[in-house]
């Protein structure tokens, strides 16, 4: 596997999670092959940063957040924390997950509709036999939340909670544990319009009083815009660009980061979405070449001169590393970096 070639910098030892030459592929069924929802990831969450992961519906943001969490075991490469890497025996993960833990998209659907808010805040502890002291545990995660005071809340029910209300309580259970790392899964897609920025707000308000590192998955770059230290772009199983927010969003390299970005009305006159064409390409058979080309408005307008040197599909892209800053293409050969075997 060709990978963009990366030194070893301080950065990595700094890594709160990193996922290595990350792949999980599901085996192939009723005539169809396996399909590679994540292909050779390489992606860094540092000490108290919080990383965004962005694009769209399909293109593996999820099967990659449930990896790094434990809940999926790659087929090949490595998960580590703190540089050391995962062990999938029982009471490794058990005690893993107590430090890493998952936020869910939909608050409604991770609360017991009969457990009141203090048993679902001390689920957590309690698995974790963490009982001493159990009632100010509870109390103070609340308290972070936002849910003042947590008297008043200990003993409702989901059904008693607003939207954003259920997930401050989700929120609160992972803080119950005393987390060093939160990976959110959409954790704002069920909400309101009015509802999210409170969320956001309290995501970054608890990475700077408690120094969590927080990976958050969504299809939004508003969001990555106003929550991220860093953004990667993930494209059918593959990070396609990365780097921080202002290299990405306001200085993107890759065409499908262009495109995602284009359909953000600008407000200039000539403004004009770059539409994708078709939906993404399905994992049990990936297109030969940079499997975006397919959907590339860059080559589909490019010249038969420009198609021959950029061969885009017939050439893989390289696989990029953890702490590259910018995107490989080969539509925009000053783009691309020096490939290494």
């Amino acid at each position: 596997m060709t990978v963009i070639p990366s030194q070893e910098t301080a950065m990595s030892q700094q890594a709160a999670l990193e996922a290595r030459d990350l792949s999980v592929v599901y085996p192939g069924s009723r005539g169809r092959g396996p399909a590679r929802a994540v292909d050779g990831v390489n992606l860094r969450i540092g000490k108290g940063e919080i990383v965004a992961l962005v694009g769209e519906s399909g293109c593996g943001k999820s099967t990659l957040a449930r990896a790094l969490v434990g809940l999926v075991k790659p087929t090949s490469g490595q998960v580590l924390y703190q540089g050391a890497p995962l062990d999938y025996s029982a009471k490794a993960l058990k005690q893993y997950r107590r430090h890493t833990q998952l936020v869910l998209q939909d608050p409604g659907g991770a609360l017991n509709p009969k457990q009141n808010v203090y048993d679902a805040v001390a689920l957590g502890p309690r698995l974790h036999k963490l009982t001493e002291g159990l009632p100010e545990r509870v109390h103070q995660a609340l308290a972070r939340t936002g849910l003042r005071p947590p008297q008043d809340f200990a003993g409702r029910y989901p059904h008693e909670l607003s939207g954003g209300q259920q997930q401050r309580v989700v929120i609160a259970g992972v803080l119950a544990l005393d987390p060093r790392v939160i990976v959110a899964d959409e954790p704002v897609a069920s909400l309101d319009a009015s509802v999210r920025g409170e969320i956001l707000k309290l995501i970054l308000q608890l990475r700077d009083e408690l120094d969590l590192s927080a990976l958050v998955v969504s299809h939004d770059l508003g969001l990555a815009w106003n929550i991220a230290d860093r953004v990667a772009v993930m494209y059918l199983g593959r990070v396609v660009e990365q780097g921080t927010v202002e290299e990405v969003l306001l200085h993107p390299k890759h065409p499908y980061t262009k495109a995602l970005l284009s359909v953000i009305p600008s407000g200039a006159e000539d403004w004009r979405p770059t539409l994708l064409t078709g939906e993404p390409p399905d994992p049990t058979a990936i297109p030969p070449g940079c499997r975006f080309h397919p959907r590339c408005h860059r080559w589909a307008t490019a010249s038969e001169k420009e198609r021959a040197e950029a061969a885009c599909d017939r050439r893989a892209l390289p696989v990029l590393a953890a702490d590259v800053s910018h995107a490989a293409c080969h539509l925009l050969r000053s783009n691309a970096p020096t490939e290494s075997v």
